[in-house]
């Protein structure tokens, strides 16, 4: 498949997702929305690895030592757990925000000042 399969997508994601934290009010969104250009790029990553994978193994045939193609890869399961973190303090901090406000409206967050 070509990668610019993979960009097109990855592109539309990430413009959704970037729509949703402008537009919506509501918290929970918003993180489903910041989520969503997370896993774009994550999409991109291994797009890209793979990519790259490709063109390094074609050119290099009768090489011993070459890579899997597994970097990108890596930093893919890095960023889901900074994610995975982001979010448990998020759902905490809205969880708060309900409390206090009975609102998951982001608009409320400046009666959190005083």
């Amino acid at each position: 498949m070509p990668i610019q399969y993979y960009i097109i997508l990855a592109a539309a994601l990430f413009c959704i997702g970037v729509t949703g934290v402008l537009i919506r009010r509501n918290a929970i969104i918003i993180f489903m929305c910041v989520e969503l250009m997370l896993n774009s790029v994550n999409l991109l990553l291994v797009a890209f690895s793979k990519m790259h994978y490709a063109i390094s193994s074609a050119n290099n045939k009768g090489t011993a030592a070459i890579t899997t193609g597994t970097d990108a890869q890596l930093f893919v399961f890095f960023i889901m757990v900074v994610a995975a973190a982001e979010v448990s303090v998020g759902l905490a901090i809205i969880v708060m925000m309900y409390r206090n406000v009975h609102s998951t409206d982001v608009n409320f967050l400046n009666r959190l000042k005083n």
